[in-house]
């Protein structure tokens, strides 16, 4: 990342003051990247180049996902790069991929426009904005909104999504995840139930301790499982991977099921879910 006072590293510490806050001064422009993706390396300079130009016009807030993947989960980031303009604590413009300069200047320059008077924040964008910053506060938020309304699809996956940000709250969220139309939200929805049927292996230190000493596939498999019950989400498809070079027909079963369950975690369509899908097909095929 060029040095620059334009250009800043975002994370979910810092997420709260530079961007929800730092929005009600100036533009923000957030640049989900992650440093294997081609893309994200050819529009990086674009976007630092522009924010130089500006000279405080915007600040452009650069995210590494692979970092910071609660950002990009709250974002709803399926591909990179992906860019969000923020103003006034709500986004106001995105697209996801690589822009010609000609095009990036327009979306730049649609931020210097008068800005309207920003909508009263409802409640869900309330709750939405302090699980940046706050679980415990969105938690409450969530909560309030179910006393009012039970079946209210967001507030459940919300507030599940919340009670899955620690372990061991499995039980509560389980309930919330199910016995109403989901609508919108059942993607989300579908993926905390994977995170919970993850979980359900035994996944403590001296688990894991154990799982790491046998070097069968079938043990490695059993790792994986382990480690994505920890949310170590890349260790787990590596052992998996392993586990496939050992035995092509564990690979088939196995292998490719637990492979599935993580996509469903990580995205469908993400970029390391595409990656991970086409090495695992390269080696049972």
């Amino acid at each position: 990342m060029a040095a620059s006072q334009w250009v800043v590293e975002g994370t979910m510490e810092n997420f709260q003051q530079v961007v929800v806050d730092g929005s009600r001064e100036r533009p923000i422009v957030i640049d989900f990247w992650a440093p294997w993706c081609g893309p994200c390396r050819a529009l990086a300079p674009l976007l630092e180049k522009l924010a130089n130009e500006k000279a405080g016009e915007f600040l452009l807030v650069k995210i590494n996902t692979d970092e910071n993947p609660d950002l990009a989960q709250m974002f709803q980031v399926e591909g990179i790069p992906a860019v969000f303009a923020v103003r006034d604590g709500q986004v106001v413009n995105n697209f996801t991929g690589l822009l010609p300069e000609e095009q990036l200047r327009a979306f730049i320059d649609d931020l210097s426009a008068e800005a309207p008077a920003p909508a009263e924040p409802t409640p869900l964008d309330q709750a939405v904005e302090l699980e940046a910053h706050d679980r415990g506060a969105a938690g409450n938020a969530y909560r309030a909104m179910l006393a009012t309304a039970p079946d209210d699809p967001a507030a459940r996956v919300g507030l599940a999504r919340v009670l899955l940000s620690a372990p061991g709250n499995e039980p509560q969220a389980i309930p919330l995840l199910s016995g109403v139309d989901f609508g919108d939200f059942a993607t989300e929805a579908q993926r905390l139930k994977a995170i919970i049927y993850l979980r359900e292996v035994p996944h403590a230190d001296a688990d894991l301790a154990a799982a790491q000493t046998a070097p069968t596939a079938e043990a490695k498999v059993a790792l994986a499982r382990i480690l994505a019950a920890r949310s170590d989400y890349t260790g787990a498809m590596d052992e998996l991977l392993a586990a496939a070079d050992d035995d092509r027909q564990l690979g088939r079963t196995a292998v490719r099921d637990l492979m599935l369950k993580v996509f469903e975690v990580i995205g469908p369509r993400s970029p390391q879910t595409d990656d991970y899908r086409k090495r695992l097909q390269s080696r049972l095929y």
